[in-house]
């Protein structure tokens, strides 16, 4: 993205990342500063922000740093405020701000539940709010929020993240239509399936097991790729992960059969550790330790894919099978 002043000079976009302490959120801050960005950090923790700053500004980009709560709206509403006293406008805006939990419904404690749909949805809805006047006044914005293939579909234990994605793309799509009469503006929605991100590590845990991410995993890299792209070039929806797209596949062709196998799925791969005590993870604290962008599944889990990757390929042609005696019938 670049802009022109009037002297046909280019100007360094400004992108506010939330999220940007760890995982896809921190990723995107500094692969924008390597493109010369001025980017404004967003998350819970300064300490660790002043980190990610020190990063971004050390690839050639300038950095504000704003500890923001998303599920607190004064707080977003002053992070504007920041931004735009700081660069004068904001020309992208990235929703990347998070929390995850497994564990079945009955066992996630409420105010757990709360916290997440408050983090993972209604941080975004508060972005919204505060920057799309931002956008208007300016004529011209793009606002991406990173959103997930459980948006589409869902599985056991993650109830209260299932809950807080499908929100955000019905949200996703509202805003787009009613923004029609400002072609300037441009709401961008990207679907990762499982990505090698800290957030799993840092999930809260009811499941009595110790969890992972479930397989194959998408390297936290072409996340971040997807969503730089997008600030360059929006479009509507941006899925990041070619197998985990079976899935969705699968439960469009036959919902009743991914009803039945998703669990077993899931058993078998993800939920699967040594015993653990139940934790609230960094559901309501976050975590003191320095952020990453992945957190190493990837080079741990080889022997896991292949039997993952067999599974999907037998989700596929089973939903075809049934798909296709269906048409028979």
């Amino acid at each position: 993205m670049k802009h022109l002043t009037g002297s046909n000079r280019p100007v360094r976009p400004v992108v506010v990342v939330t999220g940007a302490s760890s995982g896809i959120g921190r990723g995107v801050a500094c692969a924008l500063a390597a493109r010369g960005a001025d980017v404004v950090l967003a998350a819970r923790t300064e300490r660790t922000l002043t980190a990610v700053a020190r990063e971004c500004e050390r690839r050639g980009g300038r950095a504000l740093v704003v500890p923001t709560d998303v599920g607190d709206e004064a707080a977003v509403q002053a992070l504007v405020r920041r931004a735009v006293g700081r660069f004068g406008r904001i020309d992208a805006w990235v929703n990347a701000a998070a929390v995850w939990s497994y564990g079945l419904f009955e066992d996630t404690p409420g105010p757990v539940f709360r916290r997440i749909v408050d983090t993972t949805l209604f941080g975004q809805v508060h972005a919204a709010r505060a920057v799309l006047p931002q956008f208007r006044s300016q004529g011209r914005g793009v606002l991406i929020n990173v959103a997930s293939l459980y948006g589409r579909l869902s599985s056991p234990y993650v109830a209260p993240y299932a809950t807080a994605k499908w929100g955000l793309l019905g949200f996703s799509e509202v805003l787009r239509q009613e923004l029609r009469d400002t072609p300037g503006i441009a709401v961008c929605t990207v679907l990762p399936g499982a990505v090698d991100t800290p957030i799993h590590r840092h999930a809260a845990n009811y499941t009595g097991r110790r969890i992972r991410p479930l397989p194959p995993v998408t390297s936290p890299e072409r996340v971040v790729a997807a969503v730089v792209r997008a600030v360059d070039r929006p479009r509507r929806e941006i899925v990041v992960g070619r197998t985990q797209r079976v899935g969705v596949w699968v439960d469009r062709l036959a919902p009743g059969l991914y009803d039945r196998l998703i669990g077993p799925v899931v058993n078998t791969f993800a939920v699967r550790g040594a015993p653990a005590p139940p934790h609230d993870g960094t559901v309501f604290v976050p975590d003191p330790l320095p952020g990453t962008v992945d957190d190493g599944w990837r080079r741990h889990d080889h022997r896991l894919v292949g039997g993952a990757l067999t599974a999907t390929a037998g989700l596929a042609a089973l939903a075809i099978a049934v798909r296709a005696l269906g048409r028979r019938r």
